[in-house]
Order: C-alpha cells, then sequence, then structure tokens
C-alpha cells in the first residue's frame, strides 16, 4: 500500500519546485526529504526524479501521480477529523454544507443558536455547490435548492425539511431602460447581455435555464462566474443583466434595481437533508429549527 505521507511530501516537493525548498517548507531536512523519495520510487516501481545538469527533475509519472493522490489525500485529511472526533467523544463538529447565499445569510443565526447550546462545538460550513464535497466531513445537515415543481430528492440517512419557496428576481443597473417596470417578463431579458452567477450549472443554474427554455429563448452571456456578489458588480458595472434568487439580493449594491419575474414566474425550493444521528438529534433539531425562523424572516423581508 502507498503510504499517504510519501506523496503529500512527493506534492510539497513539486509545488516548492526542488527538495531543499520543499525541506524548507517542512521543517525536514533535504536528506529526509530524499528518502521519502526513495521509497516512494520503490513503492510504485516508478522513475520519479531525473537528474538535469546538477540537479533533478520531476518526470511526467511523478506529476500524474501527484495530481492523482490530491483527491487521496484530501479524503485522508477527512479520516484524520473523523478519528479525531473518535477520540473525543463524538460531539465536538457539526457539519453544514450549503450554497453561498444560504451561507451569508442563515448561518450566523444557526451558528448562534447551537453555540448556546454547546459552547465548545466548532461548526464547519461548506459549499455543496459546486464542489464534490471531498476533503470534508459528511453534513449533519445539507441545504440544498429544487426545481419548485419537481419531486422533492431524499437522501438515505437523512430527514428531509422543506424549508421555503422563493421568487427569483431580475437585477438591472437603476438607469436601464427596464428598471422602471414594476414586473418583467423574462422574455423582456432575451436581447439583453446576461451575467450568469453560476457557471458550472449547479441547480440554481438549471431552473433559470429551463425557465428561459420554457420562454423560449437561450440567454447570451456576456460573463459567467460562480459567486453571486461578483455577479452583482458586473451588472453594477453596466455589464449585463442577472437573474437571481431573493436570498442572495437582500443587500443589493448601490446603483441596481431588483425587479420581479411574471411569464413564467421562476420558483426554487429549498429543503434542509438533515441527517439521523441519535446521539446528536437534539443538536441538529435546534440547527433545524433555526432555519425554518430563518427562512420564514427571508420570506417577509
Amino acid at each position: 500500500m502507498l503510504n499517504p505521507r510519501r506523496l503529500a511530501i512527493l506534492r510539497a516537493v513539486l509545488a516548492a519546485g526542488s527538495i531543499n525548498r520543499a525541506a524548507r517548507n517542512l521543517s525536514y531536512s533535504p536528506a529526509t526529504i530524499s528518502q521519502h523519495m526513495t521509497a516512494l520510487a520503490k513503492e510504485t516501481g516508478l522513475t520519479l526524479f531525473e537528474k538535469q545538469g546538477r540537479g533533478i527533475v520531476p518526470t511526467e509519472a511523478a506529476r500524474q501521480l501527484a495530481d492523482q493522490a490530491q483527491s487521496l489525500l484530501a479524503d485522508f485529511g477527512r479520516l484524520d477529523r473523523v478519528v479525531a472526533d473518535l477520540r473525543g467523544g463524538q460531539a465536538e463538529h457539526l457539519a453544514i454544507a450549503c450554497f453561498a447565499s444560504a451561507a451569508e445569510r442563515w448561518m450566523p443565526e444557526v451558528v448562534r443558536t447551537v453555540h448556546r447550546h454547546q459552547p465548545n462545538l466548532t461548526v464547519e460550513i461548506s459549499l455543496n455547490e459546486p464542489v464534490d464535497g471531498r476533503g470534508r466531513r459528511r453534513p449533519d445537515l445539507d441545504i440544498r435548492t429544487e426545481p419548485a415543481d419537481g419531486a422533492g430528492v431524499h437522501l438515505d440517512g437523512y430527514r428531509r425539511h422543506e424549508l421555503t419557496v422563493e421568487e427569483l428576481v431580475a437585477v438591472l443597473p437603476a438607469a436601464h431602460p427596464l428598471a422602471g417596470a414594476p414586473g418583467l417578463a423574462l422574455r423582456d431579458l432575451e436581447g439583453e447581455p446576461w451575467v450568469d452567477h453560476d457557471i458550472y450549472d449547479s441547480p440554481i443554474g438549471q431552473i433559470i435555464q429551463s425557465a428561459c427554455g420554457a420562454a423560449g429563448f437561450t440567454p447570451r452571456y456576456a460573463a459567467r462566474l460562480d459567486d453571486h456578489r461578483a455577479a452583482l458588480r458586473l451588472v453594477a458595472a453596466g455589464i449585463g443583466v442577472a437573474v437571481l434568487p431573493r436570498l442572495a439580493v437582500a443587500e443589493l449594491p448601490g446603483g441596481l434595481v431588483a425587479r420581479p419575474l411574471v411569464r413564467p414566474t421562476v420558483l426554487r425550493r429549498i429543503a434542509v437533508h438533515a441527517r439521523r444521528d441519535r446521539r446528536r438529534a437534539d443538536l441538529i433539531a435546534r440547527a433545524v429549527a433555526q432555519l425554518h425562523d430563518s427562512a420564514r424572516r427571508s420570506e417577509t423581508a
């Protein structure tokens, strides 16, 4: 079996550009680094470094091995944290996966609520759109976007709670000719350049694309990125218009307006999947109750 520590050292050597620099970064001696690389070469049966002039350079095999090891090492890091939890009584962390606007708008009160119940708790919040979750804990709470007219998703080992259904809105510069309308048909935006905040086509992006298809057009993107706040800045700069959930536009930058969408109304459903864990059932239930409260307040904001 390959030694994970040696794979990590290989990645450190490649990142640093030399054994000597990697040794300084890792607080090892160059001889120790060389010994690990020699042992890794024997374990794999690969030539990892070749002489070049007075030094050595990594082979293509070394580069490919280091690339492939990245996800494995992330999983080992997650396993280390699981072991630490087991040693510490298994109750020191609460892992939450959610999308960016939920992290921004709802997580402060959720964290405050669970800390009142368990002050020494560490809450780990990670984005589940668009990353695949490698290297993080299995979430205790997983907050997801769904099409409002679709069947609800159910995850094995989790209890599903619907939090809210919210409208998406068009965001435009205040000086835009369409900004004065009380509501906009989605088709009104057909000829506009768009700023897309979901370049990775996660669920919210799929909802927008489906609505545009129903309205008979495909958006023409002037810019695509994966951050709603940066997308709003591009709209404010006059690059284009954007369609975003209300939760993401609770605090608009100056010079922007949000207008309701009609024909069709574009909706998303937000659900939280709560892990079935009898040991931490009370803690998880408190977090879910706070999410329900935050979602209700968002609806009336």
